[in-house]
């Protein structure tokens, strides 16, 4: 059973037998929304989302994951590749892995967000969601959908922070301005 997060709200990363996660799976699913009516069909806009990590050391950020790098330096985080149209609107259609056991100690969170690339604002995008999955059982532990649209490019989606020994998720959920993740860090230091 998922927990379905609002925004600001946490849930912690510890297993339900007491025991820590160590990989998760940040995964990053949308359909594109119907174009207008053509003269013999109407046709979805191919929409370009990009899901990105960025990982901080307090509030500077030490290092990113994206489309064009898919691998952190230190190997803990791992996107697995670049999705340039979306899919169906249920499944990941982009995904980024954290092995939480190699994340540096001095990481001390890591930053979710989505942004356009092709430029096209979240009211043409349909379905769109981000989820947490336990990459060791398949198990859905957080679920957070970005529904409400808005004429925003970028959304901060959620962060994943260390709590104590363990780690917790907190659902951002807050619109942005961007193309790509350089173009959305103003926007995500009222959340370090």
């Amino acid at each position: 059973m998922s927990v379905n997060l609002a925004k600001g709200q946490s849930v912690s990363l510890l297993k339900s037998s007491g025991g820590e996660l160590s990989v998760v799976r940040m995964g990053l699913g949308w359909k594109s929304a119907p174009g207008k009516r053509g003269f013999f069909s109407r046709r979805p806009k191919e929409i370009d989302l990009d899901a990105s990590a960025l990982l901080y050391d307090g509030k500077a950020m030490s290092d990113v994951v994206f489309f064009s790098h898919l691998v952190s330096n230190d190997g803990s985080v791992q996107h697995t590749g670049d999705n340039l149209v979306g899919g169906a609107g249920g499944e990941d259609d982009e995904s980024i892995l954290v092995d939480l056991t190699k994340v540096p100690r001095r990481v001390t969170q890591i930053v979710f967000t989505v942004s356009s690339y092709s430029g096209q604002n979240f009211l043409e995008v349909q379905n769109a969601h981000c989820r947490l999955v336990d990459e060791s059982t398949g198990k859905e532990l957080a679920r957070y959908e970005l529904t409400g649209g808005g004429t925003h490019t970028g959304q901060i989606m959620a962060k994943v922070e260390r709590d104590g020994a363990g780690w917790k998720m907190t659902a951002i959920g807050a619109p942005a301005s961007g193309r790509t993740f350089r173009d959305m860090l103003p926007f995500i230091e009222p959340f370090l």
